[in-house]
Order: C-alpha cells, then sequence, then structure tokens
C-alpha cells in the first residue's frame, strides 16, 4: 500500500468518526469539595469549643462501610468550615488514614455523647500511618488542618448534631 492511499484511509476514518458523533472522553477529573454531594449526605454540625464559643460546620456524611473507606480521598480542596463526620454505630477504637488524601487534616474523634476525647492536628497527606483515638468513640471528624486549634476545639470540647 503507498504512503498516499494510507493517508487517505486514515483521513476517511477520521471524518467517518466525527460524523458519527463519537468524540474522546474527557480524561477523569480529580473530585473536590463540590463533587461530594453526589457520593454523601450533607447536614450541619455544631461545635461547643472549650471556650464557650460556637462554630458551625457543613459537614458530609460517612454513615455506611463505602462511605467510610472512600472518606475525603482525591479531595484538593475543602472550605474552612466544611468537614466530614464518620458515623459508627457501636463505639470502637477508631483508627484513620491519609491514603490518597491530598489535604492536611485535623481529625477529632468524639464519644457517643459527642464528647470530644481527642484530636490529632495536622495529619499528613498521603501517609499510611495510622491515626487511632485514645479510646473507643462512635464519632470521627475530619477538618481542615488547623481549624481545630484555631477554634480551640480539643479534649472536652462538644459536638452537637441532632440526628
Amino acid at each position: 500500500m503507498s504512503g498516499q492511499a494510507l493517508r487517505l484511509i486514515v483521513v476517511a476514518a477520521a471524518l467517518l468518526i466525527a460524523a458519527s458523533g463519537c468524540s474522546p472522553q474527557p480524561a477523569a477529573k480529580t473530585p473536590d469539595a463540590s463533587g461530594l454531594e453526589e457520593l454523601f449526605d450533607v447536614d450541619e454540625l455544631v461545635i461547643v469549643a472549650n471556650d464557650g464559643s460556637r462554630h458551625t460546620f457543613d459537614i458530609y456524611l460517612a454513615l455506611d462501610n463505602k462511605q467510610q473507606r472512600r472518606g475525603l480521598m482525591f479531595v484538593r480542596d475543602l472550605p474552612e468550615l466544611t468537614g466530614m463526620l464518620f458515623v459508627y454505630e457501636d463505639a470502637g477504637v477508631r483508627s484513620m488514614w491519609m491514603k490518597n488524601t491530598y489535604i492536611p487534616l485535623d481529625i477529632v474523634f468524639a464519644r457517643a455523647d459527642g464528647t470530644v476525647s481527642s484530636v490529632i492536628h495536622d495529619s499528613v497527606p498521603l501517609s499510611l500511618d495510622s491515626l487511632r483515638a485514645e479510646e473507643p468513640v462512635n464519632y470521627v471528624l475530619e477538618l481542615n488542618a488547623g481549624v481545630a486549634r484555631r477554634f480551640k476545639i480539643g479534649a472536652g470540647s462538644q459536638l452537637i448534631w441532632p440526628r
């Protein structure tokens, strides 16, 4: 086959593809916080900090095992007053890791009554280290790194979530 015949075949194939309405698929997009609404329910959470101040956060709810495994992985931007609340029916010594998590987080562990038992500050993105609660808890709240210190959220603070 001559070079000219091959060029004609390639051009004809390209025209056929264009005429059929086929187009290349866009590359997969890394989700940001704005895409999480498709995967998680959204609610509000109030935190009463150690100094008595109250702070309201928009939270994504990780209620089942699939959502809890996904968490904030692949998120590259999270508004300051936004977080993710992992809800567990039974108390347990929960641990988290930062696999595929690109933003540093504060991790707040809370008992069934919403009382904060411990906080891990400034987790390292993409780390596989286990970040563990100090005692059995029913809730784990992930916030942007620095928020817990800035708002004085620590052991003894109170999470208020109507559910």
